[in-house]
């Protein structure tokens, strides 16, 4: 019985501190619920209505303009025409209280094209929003509401200072419910997706869906870090979020005048790939490679060709080639900058005087965007897009979206496809292509050479 219990007292002792004491993981673990319960206040939800003109019923199948003209003469004669009176499109959104005095920030995308925006706080109270601002690139709105004052706000942190790792809580309204609190880790950063030219989205694997958009993304300090802005269709527990820093740059200018002066330098440039690099004489992947500069633009003015590698610009090193636009962009328009670029083995350094991106404002009419009459959208190729595409091609305007019964549809254009021409004129990239469509003659055919998968084929759309 000695000998037993000699060894039978240390494993009772394991078992009881196996099973009663709390696990060190358990005792750093973040305290959602305290957070959760400070932060929700500040969180809103947005819903928006937008009036839409109904389209005339289209048939099933091939398009045949006889058989369309006959079944609109059925219904004329028959039920004396199809109603066509505007119905109401509802979409919801998320945002955030950046003010007492009803500054709220949001997406560019919730409440774009929208008649009527609806701002619902946490306690039940509802309010008309009112535009101040909008910065499409960034995928960025600045709403206003009017509460009297006293409104709990969200405090902005710092994005820089995030790091892959970090606990981070997502707040929204995904697919109508509201007060969604959902929470994750810091997956990635500086991701380029596609979405923009100024990508430089956080990575996170807290929930993000439908609904989320807009949502504040906090750190476990309670500040926010990120804008909740964009999903992968095909991805599972895959989120991407705006640096709060990048919002914080142009919030004054959205309250001040509505839209976002931004710096242009005229040029399109692709990214370094090892073989590329080689080719050039140069050790490393580092710069971004001129494949087309704008006549007459503050580039061309300032000497660039295309071939160039610009390697840094205003002094800040361009570690690749998502990097040389938002730097651009940040520069004070009117700004004498300092290029440096590799060419013919050598570096330079060029001098050039930063131009003003010309861009719609908000409150105006818009200029029309000839991509949008033809019912598509269209971003640049990058590397995330050639691997998510699988495409060989790395010029050319990538169709990231059709509009459904719209002039790409019928054309049978489809996401991910490459458009590689237009009117036998190359193209190198979307800016490319919109200035290109832009040329072409309204009440027009435009031809269209398109990339999908390893067949090339044309195909026509008509230019309004």
């Amino acid at each position: 019985m000695r000998n037993v219990g000699w060894w039978l007292a240390p494993l009772l002792i394991s078992l009881q501190v196996f099973f009663f004491a709390p696990p060190a993981a358990a005792q750093n673990f973040p305290n959602f619920v305290t957070l959760a319960k400070q932060l929700k206040p500040a969180v809103v939800n947005i819903s928006t209505t937008k009036n839409v003109q109904p389209r005339r019923p289209i048939m099933p199948g091939p398009r045949n303009p006889r058989q369309d003209e006959f079944f609109e003469d059925f219904f004329e004669h028959f039920f004396g025409g199809a109603p066509r009176a505007p119905r109401k499109e509802r979409s919801l959104g998320s945002g955030f209280i950046i003010s007492r005095e009803g500054y709220i920030l949001t997406n560019n995308h919730v409440i774009e094209g929208a008649d009527e925006v609806k701002v619902t706080l946490e306690d039940g109270r509802e309010f008309v929003a009112e535009v101040k601002g909008l910065d499409p690139k960034l995928d960025v709105a600045l709403l206003k509401v009017d509460a009297g004052g006293d409104l709990p706000v969200a405090e902005l942190g710092d994005s820089n200072k995030l790091q892959v790792g970090e606990w981070v809580l997502a707040i929204g309204n995904p697919f109508g419910l509201e007060e969604t609190v959902t929470a994750g880790i810091v997956s990635a950063k500086e991701r380029v997706i596609g979405a923009g030219p100024y990508d430089d989205f956080i990575q996170t694997d807290a929930s993000i869906n439908p609904g989320n958009s807009g949502g504040p993304l906090f750190d476990m300090d309670g500040k926010v870090v990120g804008i909740n802005t964009a999903i992968v269709a095909s991805g599972q527990g895959i989120g991407f979020a705006t640096p709060i820093n990048a919002a914080k740059l142009i919030l004054r200018e959205l309250r001040e005048t509505g839209r976002v002066t931004r710096g242009w330098l005229g040029v399109a440039v692709q990214e370094m790939t090892p073989e590329l690099a080689k080719s050039f004489g140069l050790e490393n992947t580092q710069g971004a490679l001129v494949s087309e500069v704008v006549e007459k633009s503050p580039a061309a003015k300032a000497g660039i060709q295309r071939g160039d590698i610009i390697l840094s610009f205003a002094g800040k090193p361009v570690q690749n080639v998502s990097e040389l636009p938002r730097i651009v962009a940040a520069t004070p328009v009117g700004e004498k900058a300092t290029i440096e670029i590799f060419r013919n083995g050598k570096r330079l350094q060029l001098p050039v005087i930063v131009a003003r991106l010309d861009e719609p404002e908000a409150g105006a009419p818009p200029t029309i965007d000839a991509t949008q009459t033809l019912g598509l959208t269209v971003g640049d190729v990058t590397a995330e897009a050639q691997r998510y595409y699988r495409l060989e091609r790395d010029r050319g305007a990538l169709v990231t979206a059709v509009e459904p019964a719209g002039p790409a549809d019928e054309a049978e254009i489809r996401p991910g496809d490459l458009i590689v021409e237009v009117n036998g004129q190359e193209i190198a990239n979307a800016e490319a292509f919109r200035r290109t469509l832009a040329k072409a003659q309204s009440g027009t055919m435009v031809r269209l050479l398109i990339q999908r998968a390893d067949n090339l084929f044309y195909t026509t759309v008509p230019k309004p």
